[in-house]
């Protein structure tokens, strides 16, 4: 096995990836009937890939932490990659987390657009958009999100969505009030100051005074209805709806083989974009 197929190999146990064809999946060591697997595809456009994403269980402080999250970048992929790096990281550092998760999640999202807005020399003028996920002990879901990633919850095979998609059109008169303004071009979709398609976002400090990182943050208790969580970039969602992505997955047992599915169903439809998903499976 040479370096770059160890490397790999090390970035797949952590579930940090992104690469022209990413998969991986692991399981929950407290709780051995959750298990989650993750699928990437660059689409076709001619830029580099852009998404990148984070899949593990992780203990902290005798609990035990589901993280997923996926990170759509946009006119590159270096905002993406450092969320990929420290945004939990930020989230589990807030002295409240144990006690006010939702809060402490909003202030580490802020704080975290900060420092990527201080940094912009170095990361570019680009930005991204997030969902993130907490799973607390196999029975508490945290989700949070900026932007049009989406996150979907099965229960008795009815889909919920649990994140909101940060439109621009939805926004318009927010992003008037800022001094900003919603292009809506015949043949196109509507723009924050005719550039970026999505209302909120990490990074993009030319549109940040028009733009805002407030997340969404939304808590659902894990019962035992539960069967699945998809995460996954727009790639998925422009072409699908969340019951067919649900009803799509449904019968697949395996969480990685799920997300490839899903995936794959995607890019049939015609998905040109670069796609990541994750599944979270609840085995009762």
């Amino acid at each position: 096995m040479n370096g770059k197929e160890i490397l790999q190999k090390m970035k797949v146990k952590a579930g940090f990836c992104t690469s022209a064809l990413d998969t991986g999946k692991g399981k929950s060591k407290m709780s051995k009937h959750i298990t989650h697997g993750y699928h990437l595809v660059k689409g076709k456009s001619n830029h580099a890939m852009e998404d990148y994403l984070v899949s593990e269980f992780k203990q902290e402080k005798d609990n035990e932490l589901g993280l997923f999250a996926i990170f759509d970048g946009h006119l590159g992929h270096d905002v993406a990659n450092y969320l990929q790096t420290h945004l939990f990281d930020n989230i589990l550092k807030e002295p409240d987390f144990w006690t006010d998760t939702e809060s402490a999640i909003r202030r580490a999202y802020h704080m975290t657009d900060t420092k990527i807005l201080e940094q912009a020399f170095v990361l570019g003028k680009g930005g991204s958009t997030a969902v993130t996920a907490i799973l607390i002990n196999g029975q508490k879901l945290v989700v949070a999100n900026v932007g049009d990633s989406r996150a979907v919850i099965s229960k008795n095979g009815v889909a919920k969505q649990l994140s909101v998609d940060h439109e621009p059109s939805k926004e318009k008169r927010l992003i008037e009030s800022r001094g900003g303004f919603v292009s809506n071009i015949p043949g196109d979709v509507p723009r924050v100051d005719g550039q970026l398609a999505v209302a909120r976002a990490f990074g993009d400090k030319s549109l940040k005074i028009h733009l805002s990182s407030e997340p969404d943050v939304k808590v659902e208790m894990i019962t035992d209805d539960t069967e699945f969580i998809i995460l996954a970039s727009d790639g998925i969602w422009k072409v699908m709806t969340n019951q067919e992505a649900v009803d799509c997955i449904k019968h697949v047992k395996d969480a990685k083989s799920a997300a490839k599915h899903l995936i794959e169903h995607a890019v049939s439809r015609k998905s040109k974009d670069d796609i990541s998903c994750i599944v979270v499976k609840f085995h009762r």
